[in-house]
């Protein structure tokens, strides 16, 4: 499909640039990590204890391990790698809670919810041929292995326990964040709940005396005119589980049109 980049009335074609060499593509993520896949770079060719290397390492803004491979050409052993790699982390997790704090990172690590990311730039996929059957087994016997690293939450895990009110009060917001766009994902979290185009714009912990709303916005950039929000950049940062930089509670009813006015903003400000 062809892409155009678009300047005031002017149109231009854009053409694809193929990557010579693998190094090329893993630098050309790392350098732009953020734009690109919304993950915060850690670590280069990060060394494992059983001779491997990690080509990228990184940590998304849910707290998600992010362990990053590139093939240039198109193979079903790089899932095998990553699932590895994967493992090793698991084994290893003080590990990569240093890396972190050695990079000043301020997200709490979601343990629960690691990723395998493979980026693949195939020069011809005629020059592998691979049986579709070994493909299907192979996905589905990784597919079992993966479930049984991750841990899987459910909206109703976050409810369970929680007063009638907070319940009726979640739901209500829930509908009305989700009417904002059809293309939101609602992620459920060990310790919130995400909702998302490309990147989280709110983020709901269900406490059992209300609501606690984290928005993805900077400091200085939201527009609150009844105070509801507070800033956690000031006096300093203070660390939490959820996105961005401002925190509102929500614990009546009557408050939940200007609360969710706050989130729209975070919508808006996201896409």
């Amino acid at each position: 499909m062809a892409l155009f980049k678009i300047h005031n009335s002017t149109v231009k074609k854009l053409f694809a640039r193929h990557l010579d060499l693998e190094r090329n593509l893993q630098e050309l993520f790392e350098t732009n990590l953020g734009e690109i896949l919304n993950i915060i770079f850690l670590a280069h060719e990060y060394s494992t204890s059983f001779g491997g290397r990690i080509d990228t390492l990184g940590i998304d803004k849910n707290g998600s391990p992010c362990i990053i491979e590139y093939k240039k050409n198109q193979s079903d052993n790089v899932i095998n790698q990553g699932l590895s790699y994967l493992r090793w982390i698991l084994d290893h997790k003080s590990n990569f809670q240093i890396l972190c704090q050695n990079k000043k990172i301020d997200i709490e690590v979601e343990w629960d919810s690691p990723r395998v990311i493979c980026i693949l730039e195939p020069e011809n996929y005629q020059k592998v041929i691979i049986p579709t059957s070994r493909i299907i087994k192979k996905v589905k016997q990784e597919k079992e292995k993966t479930e049984r690293l991750q841990k899987t939450y459910y909206i109703e895990d976050h409810l369970s326990g929680i007063d009638k009110k907070t319940a009726n009060l979640f739901r209500s917001l829930r509908e009305k964040i989700l009417s904002l766009d059809e293309n939101i994902i609602e992620e459920a979290k060990a310790k919130y709940i995400a909702y998302k185009t490309s990147t989280n714009f709110t983020d709901v912990v269900v406490n059992r005396n209300g609501l606690k709303i984290f928005l993805n916005v900077k400091s200085g950039q939201l527009k609150d005119p009844q105070n509801l929000a507070r800033d956690l950049t000031k006096p300093k940062r203070i660390g939490h589980w959820g996105n961005g930089d401002y925190e509102v509670k929500l614990e009546k009813e009557t408050n939940l049109e200007a609360v969710f006015a706050l989130i729209k903003q975070s919508y808006d400000l996201s896409r």
